[in-house]
Parts: C-alpha cells; structure tokens; sequence
C-alpha cells in the first residue's frame, strides 16, 4: 500500500501548502444547498444586503468545515483522517473573495495505541485579513503499511 504522507515526513512547525479559492456565489449557494441550510443570508443577495447589513451572501458554517476537511485531506493524501476540528469566524467570506487557506503543524505523536496524530493551526484569510482560525487533529500512517481508517474500537481515540 502506497500513502502519500507518513509520520516520518511531518515535523513541528512545517508550513502547509496554501490553498487559494476564487469565491463565487455559485460557491457559496452549492454549499449551503449542500448542508441543506435555507437561510436566505447564503443564497439571497438582496435579503443579505437589505435585511442582514452585509455586503453580499456569504459562506455559512458548513462550508467552511467542508473546505477546512478539503485543505486538511488535500496535504495528508487519502489515508488522513480527521480526529477532531474546531474554528471559529471572525469575518465573512462574500463572492468575489480570494479566500487563503495556510497551516502549520503544531504537534507530532504516536498515542499509546500506535495511531501517529498531527496537530494543525490553520487560518482562513481574504487579503491577509484572517476570517476563520481552525485547529484540527489528524491521524497519518505511521509507515507505508499503516492506515488510519482501518483503526476501531479501543484503537481509535480521536
């Protein structure tokens, strides 16, 4: 079994690979249609506008959380798994938005089960202004033969 990242290759205070993404409101509509959230602050622009006071529809929660689980499992391959994420918004992210995912690694251990954990800072910025701040843990193959997502039970221990 081939993985494409190992604990072996993962160190305190690496930098992640940036991810840029144009938003668009198709961006922010699809996601919202896809966490099945109605408001209409996320796919209505005169209610965002008129109603709200913002300056156009915006990412809701979900999303966010989907495009953190992309960028996290983007840089660990298909072997990553996510134990535990949380974040939290600072600012909105409208259409027309570059939005700017960077991390870094904050921690690297093996659990007294053997399941290699990576700690992980990662922000959301639109023109170095940092919308959303995320913490997560996720579990790496220890070597090549290992993989995450075959842990259960008293093995797994997010």
């Amino acid at each position: 079994m081939t993985t494409e990242l190992t604990l072996d290759a993962v160190h305190d205070g690496d930098a992640l690979p940036e991810l840029a993404v144009e938003v668009t409101a198709t961006t922010i509509v699809l996601g919202a249609l896809a966490a099945r959230d109605w408001r209409p602050m996320h796919h209505d622009h005169d209610f965002a506008v008129n109603r709200n006071g913002t300056q156009d529809i915006f990412l809701n929660t979900p999303n966010q959380a989907a495009w953190f689980e992309r960028f996290i499992t983007d840089w660990t391959g298909p072997t990553g798994r996510l134990g535990r994420m949380t974040f939290r918004m600072k600012g909105s992210v409208f259409p027309g938005d570059l939005m700017v995912m960077a991390g870094t690694v904050t921690s690297v251990d093996t659990d007294d089960v053997g399941c290699a954990w990576i700690g992980l800072d990662i922000a959301v910025a639109v023109d170095d202004d940092v919308k959303t701040t995320c913490t997560a843990r996720v579990a790496v193959p220890t070597t090549d033969d290992d993989n995450p997502w075959t842990r259960k039970g008293d093995q797994w221990k997010p």
